[in-house]
């Protein structure tokens, strides 16, 4: 019998749901055929459904290399030279990383760090490598060896991040974030200010980040920056650069702190008279939140991006959705206030296409879709997704994401899926695309799977303006969950909401058993969503205009920090 007989009779086994047969006709291949990059993946697939996860991870790790060094010479790097030249293989990875061959990228950087070169920055692309392919356990220990040789703050923010990916991660950032606070922004005397009161004059707040019209964030900053009232609040912007945030109403003020120390920028900020500070940035890549630490304006939020605590002492409130969630003891260094009946406003985007019915009406079958970062691709998220996909046997799941251009990436997620019962030919992947061929991929699914414990925020909002339905498992127990469910709540669908990866699996049968009903449903979802509270800027912005002037009062009035609920 040839290998790919061979091949084809284990793939059969595993699919069929006799793993043990399939392992030992891919342990006997591999033997053989010791080279071959598809046996390894299956045998990964195999052993990790025969319950031998350890010897899964190392064939999965032999197929990453043996497919990715072949890739890597057909693009003319010397895959050989990158075992024995640590400078080489770096430029190679940096090279593949710039890419978004994050998986390709990893393997060539564990070839360098094996040659020697340990040091952090070789480190923090490896960490980063892992972590956008979906290994966050593994980046955080990565990341904490870059902190053991260059013990720096924005080293060990690093650490915190891929928390979140992990299992009981928000529970386990928080006790990171808080450590990351007492280590590197203990909380020094209280400062001194002279904020008068609001009689008379405007609330000053100002705004905290990288860039605000340069990133994602654009369309939650631009329902507030185009809403406020200047007759009520002055507002003024902190960003890296001028340059990015130039186009905002000229009323609002553009003052870059990228030249200034965090001294520096804090006494800046002290000088404007800010009021309330809202850093929109928290403990991601760019971050300033040292400058938070000194303490420049007398209330201090953390916001949008930081809808987590941040450890920092120093931070009065971080805004949340009015929900019933019960926010676990010790989670917030900072009090939850709650906002309304959503965390922020959000802006579609510009040139989104006419609506358009559910394509498995015309196609014949079911696409299942996901846009999320893969390192939300959790077990748990895939053993629910991979559920659905074998009750619907004639259904297709599109992942779509840059990361998802890595042919690597693509092969390990197709092994983990096949590990699951769902051959790999059922996977389709798509990167980056912008303009109408990235509102056209909405077009392409019929129902969106949402992850948790950290699932959609701009993905899930963008589904939703584009009229894609997005089922989410809103996890009672985590702040995540109780994000998601405040989306559909906001607009209506709360169909869409599940409670447990059971439920989940239940509801997309369910909703996807009927295509005229799930038709029925897409065309109500645009409209729904574009209707809700989330696509009410006035609304929203008069809330937040609100609730920061009463964080005012509370300072002024010598008010310790607390939540005023409504």
């Amino acid at each position: 019998m040839s290998v790919e007989a061979e091949l084809q009779a284990g793939r059969e086994a595993q699919l069929a749901g006799d793993p043990w047969t399939a392992v030992e006709i891919f342990e006997d291949l591999a033997a053989r055929d010791p080279a071959n990059a598809e046996v390894r993946y299956w045998l990964a697939s195999a052993k990790l459904t025969a319950g031998d996860p350890d010897g899964a991870a190392l064939a999965m790790e032999d197929g990453r290399i043996l497919q990715t060094l072949p890739l890597v010479t057909a693009r003319g790097g010397d895959a050989n030279r990158c075992r024995t030249d640590s400078a080489h293989a770096t430029q190679i990875a940096n090279q593949l990383y710039n890419q978004h061959m994050v998986a390709m990228s990893a393997v060539v950087r564990a070839l360098a760090l094996s040659g020697g070169k340990m040091n952090p920055d070789s480190l923090m692309g490896f960490g980063l490598s892992l972590l956008h392919q979906g290994r966050p356990e593994e980046a955080r220990e990565v990341f904490g060896m870059a902190y053991e040789i260059a013990p720096l703050p924005r080293v060990a923010q690093f650490r915190l991040w891929p928390t979140l990916f992990c299992e009981n991660g928000e529970a386990r950032f928080a006790e990171d974030a808080k450590a990351w606070g007492r280590e590197h922004a203990p909380a020094t005397p209280p400062a001194r200010f002279k904020n008068p009161p609001l009689e008379g004059r405007r609330l000053r707040i100002g705004y905290f980040a990288p860039t605000f019209a340069g990133s994602q964030l654009r369309q939650y900053m631009a329902p507030l920056l185009e809403n406020h009232d200047p007759a009520t609040v002055e507002v003024t912007l902190y960003p890296t650069s001028a340059d990015t945030d130039a186009n905002w109403p000229d009323w609002i003020a553009v003052h870059p702190i990228g030249q200034l120390s965090d001294a520096d920028a804090a006494a800046l900020i002290r000088r404007d008279g800010i009021d309330v500070l809202a850093d929109c940035w928290g403990h991601t890549s760019g971050s300033r939140i040292g400058v938070l630490a000194l303490r420049p304006a007398p209330v201090q939020i953390a916001w949008i991006n930081s809808t987590h605590t941040t450890g920092l002492e120093q931070i009065d409130y971080v805004p949340h959705a009015d929900t019933d969630w019960v926010y676990p003891e010790g989670r917030y260094v900072e009090a939850v206030w709650p906002i309304g009946p959503v965390y922020t406003a959000f802006r579609p985007s510009a040139g989104r296409l006419p609506p358009a019915p559910t394509p498995a009406l015309s196609l014949g079958w079911l696409t299942f879709g996901s846009f999320n970062h893969p390192a939300k691709l959790n077990d748990w998220v895939l053993d629910a997704w991979a559920g659905v996909l074998r009750a619907r046997p004639e259904s297709r799941l599109l992942l779509k994401y840059h990361f998802f251009s890595d042919p690597v990436l693509q092969r390990v997620t197709q092994a983990r899926f096949a590990a699951r019962g769902v051959a790999p030919e059922r996977l389709v992947f798509e990167g980056h695309t912008t303009g109408e061929a990235y509102f056209g991929a909405y077009r392409k699914i019929d129902l969106m799977l949402d992850a948790w414990p950290f699932g959609g925020s701009t993905t899930t909002m963008d589904a939703l303006s584009n009229g894609a339905p997005v089922l989410v498992m809103a996890d009672p127990d985590t702040h995540g969950g109780d994000y998601a469910r405040a989306i559909m709540v906001a607009a209506d669908l709360t169909e869409l909401v599940t409670d447990s990866p059971e439920a989940f699996v239940e509801r997309a049968l369910e909703l996807t058993e009927d295509l005229h009903a799930l038709d029925a449903l897409r065309a109500r979802v645009r409209p729904a969503f574009e209707a809700g509270r989330s696509c009410d800027e006035v609304g929203f912005t008069r809330r937040v205009e609100q609730a920061f002037g009463e964080m005012f009062a509370r300072w002024k009035a010598e008010a310790p920090p607390a939540a005023v609920r409504r």
